[in-house]
């Protein structure tokens, strides 16, 4: 597996600070986040004049391009975000499912949406990743499930994130071992309680909270998930430079540990 963070937890920052901080915290590579409000990092609007700059922070910081994620799928900007990976060198785009929970007919768009999409992501030659999200048409294993039955392109695939299962009130270790075979793209953060929100960022970080992320990692290990393993903490926008090195660090170490633990490294 793939340790990275995505720079959304560094959204207060410039981009060159969030490739630095998360080198130093011993990251393997970066998820780049295209998320408007949270981050100014991958702009989509203007990503051709980022592209160049992406590209030698990548090289100059030793950090593999590992994802990006932007949550819409609105056709015009997914496009973009395909035309920048191919570019930039990005194999996954992570997006959101979009829709509201129990609503049969939102999912039923979602699903033709992500259809469309994955054809497109097929176009370019990159993978489209969709997650379950608390609140969204998608957001436990069954509404998982039955997206991974009717989206059968090469080119899509599930995106895991722990937070959101428990918080839907699963055991996110039963949940991965059940999606495991489409699993593309890992997303991780640890949670405490299981409101509706992650917290705050730094009850994000991994080992603060009641997710048994070791045993999370050991399905993935067992099952031969070689893929990439992206922190996503949320709403650091306005935190010190200190406070999100801390948290990428406090994460990169139980992450590491995490691995240990179960053989993976």
């Amino acid at each position: 597996m793939k340790l990275g963070a995505n720079s959304v937890l560094f959204g207060g920052h410039n981009m060159e600070t969030a490739f630095k901080a998360i080198a130093m915290a011993g990251y393997d590579g970066i998820e780049l986040s295209a998320i408007n409000g949270m981050s100014e990092h991958l702009v989509l609007d203007n990503w051709r004049a980022v592209a160049d700059e992406i590209k030698a922070l990548s090289k100059d910081y030793g950090l593999e391009l590992l994802a990006m994620e932007q949550p819409s799928q609105d056709p015009t900007t997914m496009e973009k975000a395909f035309q920048a990976a191919v570019e930039i060198g990005i194999p996954i785009v992570n997006c959101g499912p979009g829709g509201k929970t129990g609503d049969e007919e939102s999912f039923k768009a979602t699903l033709d949406s992500l259809s469309k999409l994955s054809l497109m992501a097929e176009h370019y030659g990159v993978i489209l990743c969709v997650k379950a999200h608390v609140g969204a048409c998608i957001y436990n294993t069954p509404t998982t499930l039955r997206a991974m039955e009717q989206l059968s392109s090469p080119a899509f695939g599930i995106d895991m994130d722990p937070s959101h299962i428990y918080r839907a009130g699963e055991n996110p270790v039963e949940a991965i071992a059940a999606v495991i075979s489409r699993v593309k793209h890992v997303h991780i953060r640890d949670c405490k309680g299981r409101q509706q929100g992650p917290g705050k960022p730094e009850l994000q970080a991994n080992g603060r909270g009641d997710i048994d992320l070791v045993g999370y990692i050991r399905v993935l290990h067992e099952n031969g998930y070689n893929g990439p393993l992206d922190l996503e903490v949320i709403g650091a926008k306005e935190y010190s430079i200190e406070q999100c090195c801390v948290i990428a660090a406090e994460s990169r170490g139980h992450m590491q540990a995490c691995l240990q633990a179960c053989g993976a490294r």
